[in-house]
């Protein structure tokens, strides 16, 4: 209720400059303990003990400032990020535009972060501060990088040591050519290299890939990531196709997320449930924006469920009140865990 006060106020506010007060704020404003989760929510996957399954995606908190905090509202785990090798100033400002009548977001932020140097003392200092909570760490490559795939093992050899998992992002619409890495060839040798930068680390990698992929883009990924042992894949980024949708900024360049991307990734999650047999497990992301939504996911083969657009349309509570909801979903259909209700809908 405070925050449908305060929505009009936030809203009047540019977009970005908005999220930069979000952060600010959660750095200064103090907060209890993580809310305890029902026991029903607690899972494992990739040998990560997760309290809930709710976790906020990356692209909020780029620099790696208040993982600590987002665990504190509610989240199960935080995945922070993208961050690249050297720091990046982004894409021209503006670039974050609000689809208010679409509960949409459009961004063409183009990796902006301060980069890994920067973040590595403040998230070493972060491990003790997670609570139950598990960390991810998002890397991507810089814009103007001569060789893409060693900035990726740089970013794991940077980054893997903190992380409690490591994603490899590759699947921003707004840096030109990243998602050319999804391609077979390119994906194996990207994926091989991080791999062996990876050593004898037992920290798990995750894979993020693209909503707008073909079904032979589906098997290709599938098979590259079940040869070099990732260890789940993260179903999806935002989507550069535009369904119909009523705002204003629907012509604005860039990553469309929020409502209107939630039937296409729904649809993807369901494509690599289908072409990895439940073998890989999978995160859904993209337009989940209740807890409905989150169960239908993990009904669909999620393991896992993130989100960030809908907590700007439904504020900062929406993660606590998600856990509490999903829980009694689960035990009115008869599940005793997240576990027994992955792929129940698809595995058919």
């Amino acid at each position: 209720m405070l925050y449908n006060l305060a929505k009009p106020f936030i809203f009047a506010l540019e977009a970005e400059r908005a999220h930069g007060l979000t952060i600010a704020g959660l750095k200064t404003i103090p907060m209890g303990p993580a809310p305890k989760s029902d026991p029903v929510l607690a899972t494992t996957v990739a040998g990560l003990d997760f309290p809930n399954p709710i976790g906020m995606a990356p692209g909020f908190d780029k620099n790696g400032e208040v993982p600590d905090a987002l665990i504190r509202m509610g989240f199960g785990f935080a995945e922070v990020g993208t961050l690249t090798p050297l720091p990046q100033a982004g894409n021209l400002k503006p670039r974050i535009f609000r689809l208010v009548e679409d509960k949409a977001v459009i961004n063409r932020l183009g990796f902006n972060n301060r980069g890994q140097q920067e973040a590595l003392p403040r998230l070493e200092r972060m491990s003790g501060r997670m609570g139950k909570g598990v960390l991810g760490i998002n890397i991507g490559a810089n814009k103007d990088s001569d060789d893409r795939i060693a900035d990726y093992v740089t970013g794991a050899k940077n980054m893997a040591p903190l992380a409690d998992y490591l994603t490899v992002n590759i699947s921003s619409p707004n840096t030109p050519g990243l998602r050319a890495l999804q391609d077979k060839g390119a994906l194996a040798e990207l994926l091989a290299a991080v791999m062996n930068a990876m050593g004898k680390s037992r920290t798990p990698v995750f894979l993020k890939v693209a909503p707008d992929l073909e079904p032979a883009d589906i098997d290709d990924i599938v098979e590259v990531a079940t040869d070099q042992k990732i260890a789940a894949l993260i179903i999806s980024n935002t989507t550069i196709t535009r369904p119909d949708l009523r705002s204003a900024n629907q012509s604005e360049t860039g990553g469309l997320s929020g409502a209107p991307l939630k039937d296409l990734a729904l649809q993807r999650l369901k494509d690599f449930r289908t072409a990895s047999g439940g073998k890989i497990p999978l995160i859904g992301v993209g337009g989940i924006a209740n807890a409905e939504d989150a169960f239908e996911r993990i009904c669909a083969g999620a393991s896992l469920v993130q989100l960030y657009t809908s907590m700007i349309y439904e504020g900062p509570t929406i993660a606590a009140s998600m856990a509490c909801q999903l829980a009694e979903l689960l035990k009115t259909r008869g599940f005793a865990s997240i576990a027994e209700a992955v792929g129940t809908s698809t595995d058919k």
